[in-house]
């Protein structure tokens, strides 16, 4: 019989955890971290309907006594580092995936500490009596399946998988307990009669293939049946940097679209310069109101690292796909990613300047030089006095959108 060497750690309403624990007047109540719209909720204010990222206003509708606190972001990165720090004290091969979840390959220890469930039950007992915070720990053969049994067992549970139960386990859940089916692939299953997860192991690939493409549909197939291969990665390097955000109304609006990627821009190219990266590739991903997609991406001849310079990038692939392809069609999400990273690369001008993207501020100008330094002096700022602290007159403002620090832990890349 294989052994269950994977856990999957992730921590219980984080951010509304965090903020308990810090007030204990606050502990047991339903409460809401945010300010016009909802970034996490406690279990007590879930229990009522309130999700992340509902207005505030919905929230108080279902939840007449929630409790409503901004968040002090400063608090949380510390306290991960230390929940981290207690798997390490059990394994050095952690992947942490976000904030507050993480991956650990426990093969190597339980010769010293005994069986990935032992291991597992020590981890929660020591972040709860160490810290104060709750975790949730799956455990099974696979990643994927420790996921869904961290999942499954929340809050403050652990799920141990034995190889010979997993499909037992796996094939009894719906398709939306699945990594990777959200809402839309939820209900193109249910239209094809396909409701639990064993309901897909038992349709044909290639049916599945014809309708969410060959890559994805045979990736559901093997997921089904529980065969994922990967490894925990304890070190890599992002293959990309991105930033979406979804449209309530005015997706035709060129003004509105621009604004929108200005913001986009800013934040990743902030999440650039940190890594001290700059990006030769740049996509664009469009989400229309019927839900198809499309993208767009093209490669520089010099890498870029300034918001002004991804946005007028970004701008001209978008509007160039608006005319083609857009078909009066409503925008509903815009997406900015980048790829093909390059470090240090700030050292030297160039020239002489590629007509095939004279009309873009690249790394080589001095244009872009002088952008690039400004842009650092503007993170130094943030980095101080938090990340609304100065922004360009570009960017978007007002109490609905997310707090870039919030951005900034949620996001992976």
């Amino acid at each position: 019989m294989e052994p269950t060497p994977y856990l999957h750690v992730d921590l219980d309403a984080f951010y509304a955890s965090v903020e308990q624990l810090h007030n204990p007047d606050l502990r047991g109540k339903p409460i809401a971290v945010g300010g016009g719209v909802v970034l996490a909720a406690s279990y007590e204010a879930r229990s009522f309907g309130v999700s992340a990222p509902m207005p505030i206003r919905r929230a108080r509708e279902l939840c007449p006594r929630l409790i409503v606190v901004p968040g002090e972001f400063r608090r949380y990165g510390p306290l991960s580092e230390k929940v981290f720090d207690i798997c390490r004290d059990f394994t050095p091969l952690i992947e942490q995936i976000s904030i507050d979840e993480a991956f650990l390959d426990v093969a190597g220890s339980v010769h010293l500490f005994g069986p990935a469930e032992k291991i597992a039950k020590e981890i929660k007992e020591r972040v709860c009596d160490e810290i104060g915070l709750v975790v949730s720990i799956g455990v099974a053969r696979t990643k994927f399946l420790a996921k869904i049994a961290s999942a499954t067992s929340k809050p403050d549970g652990l799920l141990h998988v034995p190889p010979d139960h997993e499909l037992t386990f796996l094939h009894a859940l719906p398709t939306r307990a699945m990594w990777g089916v959200g809402p839309k692939t939820e209900r193109v299953l249910a239209d094809l009669g396909i409701e639990t997860v064993g309901d897909i192991a038992t349709t044909e690939r290639q049916l599945l293939q014809r309708h969410f493409g060959l890559g994805s549909g045979a990736h559901l197939y093997d997921l089904a049946w529980n065969r994922d291969p990967r490894r925990v990665a304890t070190t890599h390097r992002a293959r990309s940097i991105s930033s979406q955000s979804a449209f309530g109304r005015g997706g035709r609006d060129p003004e509105l679209r621009r604004t929108v990627l200005f913001d986009l821009a800013d934040r990743v190219s902030r999440r650039l310069r940190k890594k001290s990266w700059a990006a030769r590739t740049v996509g664009i991903r469009m989400r229309f109101d019927d839900m198809t997609a499309i993208t767009r991406r093209t490669t520089l001849a010099a890498p870029i690292a300034t918001g002004p310079a991804l946005a007028a990038i970004a701008g001209h692939l978008v509007e160039r796909a608006v005319v083609e392809v857009s078909d009066g069609r409503d925008i509903s999400l815009l997406a900015i990613s980048t790829s093909g990273f390059i470090e240090s690369p700030h050292l030297q001008l160039e020239f002489p300047i590629d007509p095939q993207v004279a009309d873009i501020e690249r790394t080589g100008s001095y244009r872009e030089r002088s952008l690039h330094e400004l842009d650092t002096a503007l993170d130094e700022i943030r980095e101080r006095y938090g990340g609304e602290a100065v922004v360009r007159a570009g960017r978007r403002l007002g109490p609905r959108g997310v707090p870039e620090e919030f951005r900034s832990l949620a996001t992976k890349d």
